[in-house]
């Protein structure tokens, strides 16, 4: 039986490539609302738009419709798909760039 309560002891037990994307999703979101955890909303979010890919291609607004993400979330999780856009714009082909 697994050690970890919570996607992030399991990131940290075993490396972020060991998490779906929604056990992924659910450490950005971080906490739940009462009845719903954030794994269960990581998993409506990914479910209505097919993919993170999918999800990193909608408005912020989209994100309003499910129950437990607050703007703080919507944000954050905006943030984290910023970042992914800049480094993949940073390092083609998956290489770091070299200092010079």
């Amino acid at each position: 039986m697994p050690r970890w309560q919570h996607p992030g002891g399991k990131l940290r037990e075993l490396g972020a490539q060991a998490l779906s994307d929604t056990e992924l999703l659910a450490i950005l979101i971080s906490s739940g609302v009462k009845g719903k955890p954030a794994e269960a909303i990581a998993s409506e979010i990914i479910a209505r738009f097919g993919s993170l890919s999918g999800m990193a291609r909608q408005p912020l607004e989209a994100f309003l419709q499910f129950k437990g993400l607050s703007d703080v979330k919507i944000i954050r999780i905006a943030a984290a798909f910023e970042i992914a856009r800049r480094l993949a714009k940073e390092a083609p082909h998956g290489e770091e760039k070299q200092a010079p």
